[in-house]
């Protein structure tokens, strides 16, 4: 696919495919694999926040989780009524989305909130999904994956990795499908970001893109080599965070349906039967 990118770049994305990462995974020798004979000189490689957090063993079991009185006020109360009938109209949430918060899941809901809790604050989860990154989408049972406490170190790892593998002189991206509010040069994110020129702004962030119509595109959570403004950088994600697809689903409800099981009951077998693109090569055509 070709995209106009800011007005120094047109490039073109590549999919690439990959087994499905699990924790103990060496991600740095996959990647490395994966892209050796397609990446040239001057490539972007972008690559899943989620699909690393995974093979790194960043996940939360919520089957074990006790929540407190505060993951239950933020079910019972904050999502079902406030998000359902307030706030979920007021950022414009389509009729499905509302449904479902209207109707959010007590007792699954309650654990990850107290995860969301304990991992990444009150304030990241006021949110009404991916609290701070957490996301329980595309992992089996009830694991879900946290936010890299380092993308910078890591996405430094991962363009050595390439560079010692391939020979090539690359950058390196690491994405999150959580998304990125514009207006002009005004970026907003719900979560934290090392790229230059985002701002993160928790809820009040999602409130404002979404009640005023801004721009919405995936998040870059680091980037490593390379001199690109943030606009160029925000329309690279968002090209490779489409290129990248949905995996199992889009939402837990979609994993869910499409395997006719539970929330929790998805397995890993199942998950390893889906065709799962966790790294982009994004490249300049001009």
């Amino acid at each position: 696919m070709i995209v106009n990118v800011g007005s120094r770049l047109r490039v073109i994305t590549r999919r690439i495919s990959s087994k499905y990462w699990r924790p103990g995974d060496d991600f740095l020798k996959i990647i490395a694999k994966s892209v050796d004979g397609f990446c040239e000189d001057g490539d972007i490689i972008v690559v899943s926040e989620k699909a690393i957090s995974v093979a790194r063993g960043r996940v939360a079991d919520e089957a074990h989780v006790r929540p407190g009185l505060l993951a239950k006020f933020l079910v019972r109360i904050w999502m079902r009524v406030i998000w359902g009938y307030v706030l979920g109209p007021l950022c414009g949430f389509r009729t499905k989305t509302l449904w479902r918060l209207k109707r959010y899941p007590i007792r699954e809901g309650e654990a990850h909130k107290q995860i969301a809790l304990q991992h990444v604050g009150l304030w990241q989860a006021l949110l009404h999904y991916s609290e701070g990154g957490i996301d329980v989408t595309n992992l089996p049972y009830a694991l879900a994956s946290l936010p890299l406490d380092n993308p910078e170190e890591i996405c430094e790892m991962v363009r050595e990795a390439i560079v010692k593998a391939c020979g090539n002189e690359v950058s390196v991206m690491i994405v999150d499908t959580d998304k990125t509010y514009s207006w002009n040069r005004l970026h907003l994110t719900s979560r934290r970001s090392t790229v230059r020129g985002l701002r993160a702004l928790g809820l009040l962030a999602l409130m404002l893109g979404r009640m005023f119509g801004w721009e919405a595109q995936a998040t870059p959570l680091a980037m490593c080599g390379g001199n690109f403004s943030p606009e160029e950088t925000l329309a690279v994600a968002d090209a490779a965070d489409r290129a990248m697809g949905y995996g199992a689903g889009r939402t837990v409800w979609d994993m869910a349906r499409r395997f006719r099981v539970g929330f929790a009951d998805v397995s890993w077998d199942m998950l390893d039967r889906v065709q799962h693109y966790p790294i982009v090569l994004v490249r300049n055509v001009e």
